[in-house]
């Protein structure tokens, strides 16, 4: 029997007027940047960072921080809405289009799933779908500054499309799979797809 983690942060208020072409059922918009992590906020210095893609594609690659920078890069904003019932709009990142980084390694036709990793321990599957076609990106600046390490950095993935634990912190890799992998809220009972307009919160929550 899969046991349901509830995170303690799930509350409940309603749904801002005005707003409901942008925000899904259940949140509510906030001014503030909540932090929520798994656990303690890892510091790895940059010149020890690296960032891989490997799996399903054609050419398994990294890149140091120096290099990741050199990689073409874009301006988002975007809104993020996390599975705790928060919606924060027009959030402002920087950062590599998950096209960039699938060009360059070259896509296995096999490959339909994601799993992110990060430092700590921390994974996430998403669907391949949900990343492509500048769905995402590999964040490292927000607001116009460094991302802090309290957000994720020195480097997140984001997938604004999905509730905000799919945008893993302090992201380190992507591995692209033929099946669907679980990662680590997922594993605990979260939902296996997230898709906040669906209420995807939990295991058994709507999925179509």
């Amino acid at each position: 029997m899969k046991v349901l983690f509830r995170s303690r942060g799930f509350i409940g208020k309603h749904q801002q007027e005005g707003l409901s072409s942008r925000v899904p059922p259940g949140q509510y918009v906030t001014a503030d940047f909540p932090v929520l992590s798994a656990g303690p906020t890892p510091h790895t210095p940059l010149e020890q960072w690296t960032f891989e893609v490997n799996g399903l594609v054609c050419e398994p690659i990294h890149w140091s921080w120096a290099e990741f920078q050199q990689l073409p890069s874009r301006k988002y904003t975007v809104d993020i809405h996390c599975v705790t019932k928060w919606t924060k709009l027009d959030t402002q990142w920087e950062g590599v289009s998950i096209d960039t980084l699938l060009e360059i390694a070259g896509l296995d036709p096999k490959a339909h799933f994601v799993l992110a990793y990060s430092d700590g321990g921390y994974s996430t599957n998403i669907p391949l779908d949900e990343m492509i076609n500048d769905k995402a990106f590999i964040a490292y600046n927000y607001a116009g500054a460094p991302l802090p390490a309290e957000h994720g950095g020195p480097a997140r993935l984001v997938v604004p499309a999905l509730y905000f634990w799919k945008s893993a912190k302090w992201v380190r890799g992507l591995t692209l799979m033929e099946k669907n992998k679980l990662g680590f809220w997922e594993s605990l009972g979260y939902n296996n797809h997230g898709d906040p307009w669906k209420e995807e919160r939990y295991f058994g929550d709507r999925t179509d």
